[in-house]
């Protein structure tokens, strides 16, 4: 059970998820507390996975009542129903990490997409194991830290990672094209608030040079991943998936940017839906509410 209490002078619009062992009367008991706290329900998803049995909702409410009364009632309908839910603000802002390495297009298009477009993330901070970033970071008014990573100094630097999370109340971070591994250790640490960008439609094409490796392939598609990372390299829950199609008149530099453009979709997307509390974990997958 987890709950973002929001400010005094909050916006009534909440958006209520969680996820269950599926039964008869879930959706009711959920309907009903709402309507009991005075609650209107302006947007509602709902699925019951047939594979793991499990119920999954997503319930956006206004509602004249406070945040602990909602929270209130779902405390009593998790007991009954062993419920994992998650009570918060619709369009609060995620407080978000982005780390980087040297490539720049998708940090860009996530800080251009936060001041233009309304991505609900607030980039509280930038790190990157180089300095190549620095200078557009500063341009969007974002602080950068530089964390540099080698085999030696690796533990060191999770550890100067996760003390910067815990020290910005950082919910969500995001690899933006960072090309370090994290650690099983850290990775359990932040389970489900680490998204990355895969320049690959996984599985195909993992590791290094991935658009060298689709062109000596003679691919018709190319495209990227953007998942939940876990110990298990490039395996975790996938969120977004997209493609371009190409023909063999495409040169590597055109695959690369071609695929550079599915990546910043591919990534804005995930952000914002996990941001818009519409990513529900089942498993080794995920549950999308659009």
């Amino acid at each position: 059970m987890t709950s973002t209490a929001p400010a005094p002078d909050a916006l009534t619009h909440r958006v209520l998820t969680l996820s269950c062992p599926d039964r008869p009367g879930i959706v009711r008991a959920v309907a009903g507390a709402i309507a009991e706290h005075g609650g209107n329900i302006t947007e509602s998803q709902q699925f019951g996975d047939p594979d793991t049995h499990l119920f999954f909702m997503r319930v956006q409410v206004e509602s004249s009542a406070s945040h602990d009364e909602l929270a209130g009632a779902m405390t009593v309908l998790a007991e009954e129903f062993g419920m994992t839910w998650h009570l918060d603000v619709v369009g609060r802002p995620v407080r978000t990490l982005v780390m980087v390495s040297t490539a720049a297009h998708c940090l860009n298009d996530l800080l251009f997409r936060q001041r233009s477009e309304g991505l609900p993330i607030e980039v509280v901070a930038v790190a990157g194991n180089h300095l190549d970033l620095r200078p557009l970071t500063a341009f969007y008014g974002k602080t950068f830290h530089h964390i540099p990573v080698t085999k030696e100094t690796k533990a060191e630097a999770e550890a100067a990672l996760l003390a910067l999370v815990k020290e910005l109340d950082v919910e969500l971070v995001v690899l933006a094209r960072y090309m370090q591994v994290l650690s099983d250790d850290l990775c359990r640490e932040l389970a489900g608030r680490v998204i990355n960008i895969h320049h690959s439609f996984l599985p195909s094409f993992k590791g290094a040079r991935p658009y060298h490796q689709a062109h000596d392939r003679g691919v018709k598609l190319i495209g990227a991943t953007s998942h939940y990372v876990t110990g298990d390299l490039d395996e975790g829950p996938i969120i977004e998936q997209d493609v371009e199609r190409v023909d063999h008149t495409r040169h590597v530099q055109e695959l690369v940017a071609l695929g550079q453009d599915v990546e910043r979709r591919v990534l804005s997307r995930a952000v914002r839906w996990h941001a818009e509390h519409r990513v529900l974990l089942n498993g080794h997958r995920t549950v999308i509410f659009r």
